[in-house]
């Protein structure tokens, strides 16, 4: 998928004016139709099956708020195919409504601006839900998996949980992740994929539970290791291609601890330093070639990587220090591409400058829980996205292969940890 991407001067993007609020429309039947329609062959594909636990409870055109784990592109289509008759609307990232914002709003989209406070979002998803009498799909984890485990949810989800006052269902994928994980430059592997549709909670649920206790039920709701879940369930995937781009997660090497020096390819991923190469086997689990096999998992590898970030920030050593070229969005017309720069992160959070000295922006590590990092970002490249709910900085390292976006993106959780 490609995006529309217009170069201009970044004083010329900072006189655009912002695209204009409009308030979600509701969705007609035929959208839904042509939406399953279209996810027919890809559900096909994956042999596509599900269940469902509990939905007998919930009213046939009552409103509900339906959370997914989000595991790849294949999500969208596995929604298409459940809701079809059902009316819903899909809380879905801003830079999607690009070039296209009037077939997004037509069939239910509603944009928002990842890791960023929106409290126009709050605003739209209660109009959908009590004047628009729909349904709404949301993914809390607002990013696809990088390890294949879940990413942070955020707390204010519980709070809209008690504005909203709406049943609460999820749907649970397994395979879907298998079948595209994000690493692997979009390239399909055969795995079936199936889902369970639960009832998680009601409205009464909801009212007698406080919010730290609903952010508990969610939490756990949302747990998942799908290279765990692959192993333990023998689940094969045996293409020649299914670690390629494996180092954008498995970024530091456990035999040498070095970091950027990790390289995925065909079925292994090696350290170009000290030269271990460890191969991702058919079931899921990773094997050293020689010596030790440090993680058996690809998951148990990024929560070290995790632990490994945490102890550098508690240290003060943690820097990334990277020349970028920098793309802004501010409207729903174009992508634009502004010039070259600068991005550091460290314990003080994020400083971006460029364009000729004319950008400078800076974001604390208060500012958000998680980052918006992202592989292949529209078939462009590996990007890292800071900004405010005016202007957001799209930034791609210009050395993709040596770049470290997951670094970055566990690295603004613990920082956001410790300053909480």
């Amino acid at each position: 998928m490609k995006i529309k991407d217009t170069a201009m001067t970044y004083d010329a993007v900072c006189h655009l004016g912002e695209s204009k609020h409009q308030k979600p429309v509701k969705q007609a039947a035929i959208w839904r139709q042509i939406i399953k329609l279209l996810s027919k062959a890809e559900m096909k594909a994956v042999n596509f099956k599900y269940e469902e636990v509990g939905m007998d409870r919930l009213g046939k055109d009552e409103p509900c708020l339906i959370l997914m784990n989000h595991s790849s592109f294949t999500d969208l289509q596995i929604i298409g195919t459940l809701f079809a008759d059902r009316q819903y609307h899909i809380v879905c990232t801003n830079d999607g409504f690009v070039g296209k914002e009037g077939l997004m709003r037509r069939i239910g989209c509603i944009p928002t601006k990842k890791f960023i406070t929106d409290p126009v979002l709050v605003k739209d998803m209660k109009y959908t839900f009590d004047t628009l009498k729909s349904s709404i799909v949301m993914y809390p984890e607002a990013s696809y998996s990088f390890d294949g485990t879940q990413t942070p949810l955020p707390r204010s989800l519980a709070k809209c949980l008690k504005i909203m006052k709406v049943p609460v269902v999820i749907v649970k994928t397994d395979g879907a992740f298998l079948r595209d994980p994000l690493y692997n430059n979009l390239q399909k592997r055969k795995a079936d994929v199936k889902a369970t549709v639960t009832y998680l909670l009601s409205k009464e649920d909801i009212a007698q539970n406080s919010a730290d206790k609903l952010y508990e039920i969610l939490s756990e709701a949302f747990e998942y290791d799908h290279f765990r879940s692959q192993h333990t369930n023998n689940v094969i995937i045996s293409e020649p291609f299914r670690a390629d781009g494996l180092h954008r997660a498995l970024y530091k090497c456990p035999s040498c601890l070095k970091e950027g020096y990790m390289y995925g390819k065909g079925i292994s991923v090696s350290c170009k330093h000290c030269n271990k190469t460890y191969t991702l086997e058919e079931n899921g689990t990773l094997r050293a070639h020689e010596g030790e096999t440090e993680h058996q998992y690809v998951s148990d590898w990024y929560a070290w990587e995790r632990k490994q970030v945490r102890e550098e920030i508690e240290r003060n050593d943690y820097l990334l220090d990277i020349e970028v070229d920098i793309k802004m969005l501010v409207d729903s017309k174009s992508i634009y591409s502004v010039g070259e720069g600068r991005l550091i992160h460290n314990r003080d959070g994020f400083r971006l400058t460029g364009c000729d000295g004319k950008l400078v922006y800076e974001q604390s590590p208060k500012a958000s829980y998680s980052l918006y990092a992202d592989y292949f970002w529209y078939e462009i490249g590996d990007m890292i996205c800071i900004g405010d709910s005016k202007k957001q900085y799209y930034c791609f390292p210009k050395d993709q292969d040596g770049a470290i976006v997951a670094k970055a993106r566990l690295a603004t959780e613990e920082m956001y940890k410790l300053n909480a």
